[in-house]
């Protein structure tokens, strides 16, 4: 599977049940090549506090870890800068921007600076907005919907496809997409 093949089936699809194999494996992919240390390519460190807050909101931290547990931040990182061709960058990021000018004038401080309360009452507007324009026609914010949709399924994908969120919030295992036929036994396997 192509990743643009992989892009348009993340922008369809809402549930997580509905990947392929070949998609599951291909963002599989995308969490053995993050860095064993974070090191952002498209994001500057404010945006990436953004992203990980926001993500964080939408997947918390419980009895297991969250999306920020699982990278989902650095993720999406990824996601921007190997995938998203410029405009979808530059939209993805103005969206992102528009969360702190959301924030400035309801709070008169960005999104990451805002109470835990008062972030959530942001992502719930947003939410809450996506939901009335998927009703509308024509949608009446598309930019902020698309962002915000975007973000979601970008969380929700980034989390389930990470070894924490499916192994440790599924309770599944990982099972590899390639298969080595003639593995020799170890010595202790042989006994």
């Amino acid at each position: 599977m192509k990743r643009r093949e992989a892009l348009k089936l993340l922008a369809a699809t809402a549930a997580l049940p509905l990947l392929s194999q070949d998609a599951f494996s291909l963002f599989r992919a995308i969490h053995q090549d993050l860095s064993p240390t974070a090191a952002l390519r498209t994001l500057n460190a404010h945006q990436n506090a953004t992203i990980t807050t926001i993500s964080e909101l939408i997947i918390p931290q419980t009895d297991t870890p969250g999306a920020k547990g699982a990278r989902v931040n650095e993720f999406i990182d990824l996601i921007l800068t190997e995938w998203y061709d410029d405009e979808e960058r530059a939209n993805f990021l103005a969206g992102l921007a528009d969360i702190d000018g959301n924030s400035q004038k309801l709070f008169g401080k960005d999104f990451v600076s805002a109470s835990p309360e008062q972030q959530t009452q942001i992502l719930t507007e947003l939410d809450n907005e996506m939901v009335r324009s998927q009703k509308a026609v024509p949608p009446e914010n598309p930019e902020e919907e698309k962002f915000f949709a975007s973000m979601k399924q970008l969380t929700l994908v980034g989390y389930y496809t990470s070894q924490i969120g499916f192994e440790q919030e599924l309770r599944e295992q990982i099972i590899s997409p390639t298969h080595s036929s003639c593995a020799p036994l170890l010595p202790e396997a042989a006994k």
